[in-house]
């Protein structure tokens, strides 16, 4: 349980068949050995990551893609599916592992069906859509778990206003499913974003959101922030900076990055939030702490963020108070 520490909220997006079989196993290894909590985000369905190179055509997708090696993160049969090579069923292919994370103490919990279909569609579809895919997920993951899930975490923070819904449905108390707005360096655009429940429809959802507050890896490789190129040898003192000043934040990791080429920055973020004081902890810790609270209450939005293409929901920022 978190105690008078700030919290920094780990949250382990796992998008892809490889990052399941190679990522979630290296992440439990290295977040065991530093004595730290985390919550992962399954993908449970079809990994058709090879569609995703329709975005190719998007603003700033390939613009984000020359400051990252596809690639050598994702590997080239990665890219290939649903492409040139069928789409492995992560969640059949995979079930054992999934578990193990489980077994091992760390949370789990729903981050997608089918990563790519979700992303590209969910935005502009309808209620049965959305319900479809949504059940899909929560049955996969009451046969891998043999219980109901907790907690969900959209893929890409694409969502519409009947996901929002089916996750009050569905029960879960607490999810992930947004951001906060960020500055072009990364700081916070609001001081007083955090914890907050969505109004959907005229109606005041249950579930509580936990944005994501601070940039992911793959925003701040290769911009150039205050004047200086991040690159892999300081992009951890990069995001240490951002976290200097203590308050709580959720912070989104990949297993494909974090989990495989990108663990050394993942070590030492683990050993700096520590000795910034920070309780490295799950969503489930983080939902303990402010269950009871006031918390306000946002529409749904959307935005665009530094680093990354297409927009995402977003909280809000909320308008400055006059004395």
């Amino acid at each position: 349980m978190p105690g008078l520490m700030p919290l920094l909220t780990l949250k382990i997006d796992v998008d892809t068949y490889r990052g399941t079989r190679e990522g979630v196993p290296n992440l439990v290894r290295l977040l065991q050995q530093h004595r730290a909590n985390a919550s992962f985000l399954f993908s449970l369905g079809p990994d058709h990551t090879g569609w995703a190179l329709r975005r190719a055509f998007r603003p700033g997708f390939l613009q984000k893609v020359s400051r990252m090696s596809v690639v050598e993160h994702y590997g080239l049969k990665t890219l290939m599916y649903g492409v040139l090579l069928p789409a492995p069923d992560i969640g059949k292919d995979c079930a054992a592992t999934m578990r193990a994370v489980q077994d091992a103490g760390f949370e789990c919990g729903i981050h997608t069906w089918d990563h790519v279909v979700w992303h590209n569609n969910v935005r502009h579809r309808g209620a049965a859509w959305t319900k479809k895919r949504m059940q899909q997920s929560f049955d996969r993951f009451t046969d891998i778990f043999g219980r109901a899930p907790q907690t969900h975490g959209a893929a890409g923070w694409q969502m519409n206003a009947h996901a929002f819904a089916q996750l009050d449905a569905f029960g879960m108390a607490y999810a992930s499913d947004g951001r906060a707005m960020l500055t072009e360096a990364g700081a916070l655009a609001d001081a007083s974003a955090g914890p907050h429940r969505l109004s959907v429809s005229g109606n005041i959802l249950s579930c509580i959101q936990l944005p994501t507050t601070l940039p992911t890896l793959d925003e701040l490789l290769g911009r150039t922030i205050d004047g200086a190129v991040v690159t892999p040898s300081n992009i951890a003192a990069t995001l240490l900076n951002l976290t200097a000043a203590p308050r709580d934040h959720v912070f989104t990791l990949h297993a494909e990055l974090e989990g495989q080429k990108l663990a050394p920055i993942f070590k030492q973020l683990l050993k700096g939030w520590q000795a910034q004081g920070y309780d490295l902890v799950s969503m489930a810790d983080h939902y303990q702490k402010v269950k009871n609270d006031l918390l306000p209450t946002s529409p749904v939005s959307w935005s665009e963020l530094p680093g990354r293409s297409g927009a995402l929901i977003v909280q809000p920022v909320q308008p400055a108070r006059s004395l």
